[in-house]
């Protein structure tokens, strides 16, 4: 038989709900605290600027138009597959950005600064690994050889956003693993 918990064993759970939450933030805040005092060192900063930079599309764009010079036939749809996950992801992106309204590290705490300008005002989820998982889940499943590059970068990319201060540890998770589920799910289609 079905029982609800009463008025008093609900709201109990929902201040432990609300605790809980609380701590997970303030670890996330501490952790990218850790992360981005390395981006103190000026050269550090400098290449996770760079690393982010690429990630902000540049990379993307490059391999979507050198795909078909690569790889003839199979690249034209490779490419033309990566161009419409990233209009599904970028849908994705604006609205969950909108709903949940997540304010970046570096605007929560005055111990982590900005690296580099964000490229609008929210953190959750992180744009940048939503494309770059989507992006090489796509491309290596037709051309596995690009693994070697594009997994790494990934990571390059998903640690630039925290050590830079404009991303939590769970929009780097959230975004890898929406950016995959949608790579799965228009590729099977």
């Amino acid at each position: 038989m079905l029982q609800f918990p009463s008025k008093r064993e609900a709201h109990v759970s929902k201040d432990q709900l609300i605790v809980s939450v609380k701590w997970m933030v303030d670890r996330e805040v501490a952790v990218c605290g850790l992360f981005n005092r390395v981006s103190r060192r000026p050269k550090v900063k400098t290449f996770f600027v760079l690393i982010s930079g690429l990630g902000d599309g540049g990379a993307w764009y490059s391999l979507i138009l050198a795909l078909p010079f690569l790889y003839g036939q199979s690249g034209i749809g490779t490419s033309l597959s990566m161009v419409k996950v990233a209009l599904v992801n970028l849908v994705l992106y604006k609205i969950i950005k909108q709903i949940t309204g997540r304010p970046r590290p570096c605007a929560v705490s005055t111990n982590i600064t900005v690296g580099t300008a964000p490229l609008d005002q929210y953190s959750f989820p992180l744009g940048h690994t939503m494309h770059a998982v989507a992006f090489s889940i796509i491309a290596t499943s037709h051309h596995a050889e690009l693994a070697w590059v594009l997994v790494p970068f990934n990571s390059l990319i998903a640690l630039s956003r925290i050590v830079l201060g404009l991303h939590y540890p769970m929009d780097v998770i959230a975004g890898g693993l929406i950016g995959g589920y949608v790579a799965s799910v228009l590729t099977t289609s």
